[in-house]
């Protein structure tokens, strides 16, 4: 069934439009590796990812989901600086679009739909990555974890960007793959969209009550009515 009267979209972009998760493990690994401490997998990087670049990494000195709340903060400062540094320098060689992207955008796109990034990833990686990927084009913002003061599950990206393309709670769509993503639409009062296929801290996105759930991203077109 579509939602209709849809005149924005809002997407999150790791575990959303893009599989990132290779080279985010990597630069987490190398970072773990400088500092003589315990290495990180995917699969750890999988499940912590989703807030932000600072609390993925306090995840990997603590070697838990669970902050340490004994973390050591210049310690979390050095790792984040080195991070971030591994994270450029590797050039996201590992990153994926995940099917169906690049062609529902551009449907969503040639439907006179404006959309934007509304991700936790560090600003100074987004545009690069959008441009690199062939999709910069198609947002006309794009918003990191830095870019306000708050960042999601807060809803102040969302209600940033309804004040600013005078839209109504009713007339956004937040599409993410994270409960992150589904909390901050909610506190919006805007649809949303979850997709299975993402990272969710290994939990199923249906228990965060979405709108709507999807196992492919091209199966957004069934749900946006378009003129």
């Amino acid at each position: 069934m579509k939602i209709e009267g849809i005149r924005f979209i809002a997407f999150d972009l790791d575990g959303t439009l893009l599989d990132s998760v290779p080279d985010l493990a990597d630069a987490a690994d190398k970072t773990m590796q400088a500092l003589g401490l315990p290495g990180v997998t995917e699969a750890q990087t999988q499940t912590w990812i989703g807030n932000g670049a600072e609390t993925l990494i306090g995840r990997a000195l603590s070697q838990s989901i669970e902050l340490d709340p004994d973390l050591d903060p210049d310690l979390h400062q050095q790792a984040l600086v080195m991070f971030n540094r591994f994270y450029r320098e590797g050039g996201h060689k590992k990153t994926v679009l995940y099917p169906g992207v690049t062609a529902t955008l551009e449907t969503l796109h040639q439907a006179g739909i404006p959309m934007a990034i509304v991700t936790n990833k560090p600003s100074q990686f987004v545009p690069h990555i959008l441009e690199e990927y062939g999709i910069s084009q198609y947002f006309t913002d794009v918003i990191g974890g830095d870019t306000f003061p708050k960042k999601k599950p807060d809803p102040y990206a969302l209600h940033w960007l309804m004040e600013k393309h005078c839209l109504s709670c009713s007339e956004m769509l937040m599409v993410g793959d994270s409960r992150n993503d589904v909390l901050a639409a909610q506190a919006a009062s805007c649809y949303v969209v979850g997709l299975t296929y993402g990272y969710n801290y290994g939990l199923p996105i249906s228990d965060s009550h979405p709108d709507r759930v999807l196992d492919q991203f091209s199966q957004l077109l069934d749900v946006v009515a378009i003129a």
